[in-house]
């Protein structure tokens, strides 16, 4: 299984590799005629350590990249136009110039399961495991970038660990994830996970990396186990998937993995860590895909968290997989069973029964191997919403409605089998429904900036159920809409002709309820008039698929297209009068008086005194400069802030969002002089987790 965007098959290997990204199509035989002697076994440690350090154009570049490395020696030769070859032996903190662009920030949130909202998904059973290729290996931007076609993942709900995948023999073998996925991830309780890969040998992989990742120092350790953990650590992501998968091992080399392994886990389960093993290397040190737990990989199972199960597997060895970990005093849901999405998405031909079976305890838990087919199967002029469409049919299954489930599509969609997560726990909690990527960025209901972006890191936390709809009529339609937004990029939209009442759920929460808790609903009417309402639950359903037991409370008076804030958005507080407890449920009921209606959701805010303004970030400087290509820094203000937002003061007055991001450090290129201006003012914000922006902080730079 190896990183790509062309899946080929190995001959009578039986299941899918791929070229590396780096590799034209049409190079598989060039790659695989690389000779092994060309970087000899036993190079010098002193001259693979000169080539790590030695400078490059890449390296000195203002533009900030997500870090990858080579275990310790590099390949032969020079590496391709906009690749940095680095070794991770003589990797140190200290040194890494672009650590402030790269490491995440937001802790890792506790999550906890709500009574699901179907019958069929479970809890404490299946999970799942999704290994993502959010970009090339090199040249992929540390804070996002301006476009906002983008895999900009939402379903977190599902997921309980994500994998960074990719990696090339041309580019470097070993990824620390992107600070923004991390953070995005983070924020919803989900792990994620950096890739060590060490590719087949016709996809250019050398024996002499897997030596060197597993070698031993002379105090009988493994040096590059603890770079691993040190990296991990100092980039704020969560552990490791190891996927051995370069032939022509021994049992020599199998007894060295098995010995890494160990060390990596014990020196990660210290720092808070996780290791994945992928089903490629056996004990004996040979590659041969099993696709079951057996004797040939139990030991390496043993000494990882989990393991991912290769895409060979059938419904007997997964059974008997299954149990062996039982009898191991494992949990059978520490098997990932590889599901294969890259090439066709939902149309792929998954044995679920296998697996998930519908009417028994879940078999193990299962992987998904690229589902960023969501995006990349649709035409090069895909938009954002059509993309989040495609995700939602993938993730909620072909209903649209994890509540009602569609018995007849050939998709099982997680909705359908794995009970969803939250992280909504505490008060203060607020959303503006941002997705993390946007064709323009608003701020309190004005247009800061027409430029497209992304950048996971300003994902909110959002509704997991997509979309819950309950009505008597006909239903809506329900999605992110990236036409207009409150603050960010997008907000939720919600179409049809409301026939009847029909209540939008949002969130499942755990939120303790005092004398002064307030709801605040930011809205607008763009067509029809409606009725709003806040349908809040202070306790649980009966029972899974059950409607939370409502109380609704008046937002608003029938209005049409009233103009009473900015735009057309209103912000309406509401006190949670009489209620206490609990806040399970969070919803809105419409009830339309004039239609069809097309009424649009901003902002949601539950909190227990008016919002207070951070304090504003200090010593913002410019810490590079090219041109207009610019490197800043800042040193964070005290508190909890969720982001921080930098903008560019015009000649006229105005300001324009140049971007936002949870690192105290940013990246801006391509600036230029406007209306004759010898110098340009920048400011900077915190925001805090109620949307309240500091006092900026400035800094000046001249042309």
């Amino acid at each position: 299984m190896t990183p790509t965007r062309r899946t080929v098959l190995l001959a009578g290997a039986g299941a899918a590799v791929a070229l590396p990204s780096s590799v034209p199509a049409n190079a598989a035989s060039k790659t695989a005629a690389a000779p092994e002697e060309a970087v000899p076994e036993e190079a010098a440690p002193e001259a693979a350590a000169a080539k790590a350090t030695a400078p490059s154009e890449a390296a000195a570049a203002l533009q900030p990249y997500a870090s990858y490395w080579y275990p310790d020696s590099l390949p032969s030769g020079t590496p391709g136009s906009g690749i940095t070859w680095r070794s991770l032996k003589t990797w140190r903190a200290a040194d890494d110039a672009d650590l402030a662009f790269n490491a995440a920030s937001v802790p890792l949130a506790t999550r906890f399961t709500p009574t699901p909202p179907n019958t069929s998904a479970r809890a404490g059973q299946a999970r799942i495991q999704s290994l993502v290729s959010f970009g090339p290996t090199s040249g992929n931007p540390s804070q996002g970038s301006a476009t906002a076609d983008y895999y900009a993942l939402t379903h977190w709900a599902y997921i309980d660990e994500l994998v960074f995948w990719g990696g090339s023999a041309g580019e470097g073998l070993i990824l620390a994830p992107d600070a923004p996925i991390v953070d995005a991830a983070h924020r919803h309780g989900v792990p994620v996970l950096g890739n060590v890969f060490l590719p087949p040998v016709a996809y250019g992989g050398r024996l002499q990396w897997t030596r060197e990742l597993v070698q031993k120092d002379s105090s009988g350790h493994c040096p590059l186990a603890g770079q691993l953990v040190a990296v991990a650590a100092a980039y704020g992501f969560d552990g490791w998937f190891v996927n051995a998968e370069t032939g022509g091992g021994n049992t020599a080399l199998g007894t060295a993995m098995l010995g890494f392994l160990r060390e990596l886990r014990s020196l990660a389960a210290v720092a808070g860590q996780r290791v994945t093993w992928y089903d490629a290397m056996t004990v004996n040190g040979t590659v041969s895909w099993q696709g079951a737990l057996n004797t040939r990989n139990q030991p390496f199972f043993e000494a990882a968290d989990d393991m991912f199960v290769d895409f060979r597997w059938t419904a007997g060895t997964l059974a008997s997989s299954g149990r062996r970990a039982e009898q191991l005093g494992c949990n059978r849901h520490e098997l990932w069973a590889g599901v294969d999405v890259e090439a066709n998405g939902w149309n792929a031909s998954v044995n679920w029964d296998a697996i998930v079976p519908a009417n028994k305890a879940h078999v193990v838990s299962f992987g998904f191997y690229r589902p960023e087919w969501t995006r990349n199967h649709l035409p090069a002029n895909r938009t954002p919403g059509e993309f989040h469409a495609a995700d939602d049919r993938f993730w909620t299954g072909r209903s649209l409605d994890p509540s009602r489930p569609d018995g007849t599509d050939g998709w099982r969609a997680p909705a359908v089998s794995v009970a969803d997560r939250s992280t909504v726990t505490s008060v203060p909690f607020a959303s503006v429904f941002n997705t993390g990527h946007g064709l323009r960025w608003h701020e309190n209901g004005e247009v800061m900036s027409d430029a497209p972006w992304n950048h996971l890191g300003l994902q909110d936390r959002l509704p997991s159920r997509r979309w819950v709809v309950r009505t008597e009529g006909r239903r809506p339609t329900v999605s992110f809409d990236f036409a207009d937004a409150w603050c960010g990029g997008s907000s939720v939209l919600v179409d049809g002709e409301l026939d009847e009442p029909t209540t939008v759920e949002l969130y499942a929460t755990r939120l303790p309820i005092g004398v002064d808790t307030v709801v605040e609903l930011t809205h607008r009417t763009d067509a029809g008039s409606v009725n709003v309402e806040l349908a809040m639950a202070t306790a649980k359903p009966s029972r899974a698929g059950a409607t939370p037991p409502y109380t609704f409370l008046p937002v608003n008076s029938v209005h049409s297209r009233a103009v009473n804030a900015v735009n057309g958005w209103q912000t309406v507080t509401v006190p949670l009068t009489g209620m206490s407890g609990t806040l399970h449920t969070i919803a809105v009921r419409l009830t339309a008086t004039g239609g069809p209606v097309r009424w649009r959701l901003g902002a949601i805010a539950v909190r227990t005194a008016p919002p207070v303004p951070p304090a504003a970030p200090t010593a913002l400087r410019i810490t590079g400069a090219t041109g207009g290509d610019l490197r800043f820094a800042w040193n964070p203000a005290p508190g909890d802030i969720r982001h921080h937002t930098l903008h560019r003061l015009l000649p006229d007055g105005t300001r324009r969002f140049l971007g936002g991001t949870c690192q105290h450090a940013y990246f801006v290129a391509g600036l230029r002089p406007e209306q004759g201006e010898q110098t340009t003012r920048f400011e900077l914000r915190a925001v805090g987790e109620l949307y309240t922006a500091s006092d900026p902080v400035t800094v000046t730079h001249t042309w």
